[in-house]
């Protein structure tokens, strides 16, 4: 699922070589850790959130089908 999103993530930025994905498991949950550039932030979160949304619910269907559950989480670390 690291990849997937990673994938999915590059494609909307400006800066795809900022784009770092990490990934932890616990049991059935997966953690998916996103962290951009700060000038790409806007563009994932989108309008209202609108973006980061849909990633997130994409990102469950994935999951859902492993019978596993997924969340995202955006860093606002500054690179």
């Amino acid at each position: 699922m690291k990849d997937t999103l990673l994938y999915l993530v590059t494609a909307l930025v400006d800066n795809p070589k900022d784009v770092e994905v990490t990934e932890s498991n616990e049991n059935d949950r997966v953690l998916l850790s996103l962290s951009v550039n700060p000038a790409d932030m806007g563009k994932i979160i989108g309008k209202s959130g609108r973006i980061i949304k849909a990633l997130r619910d994409l990102m469950k269907v994935l999951a859902a089908k492993r019978n596993q559950y997924v969340d995202i989480v955006l860093s606002e670390e500054a690179k």
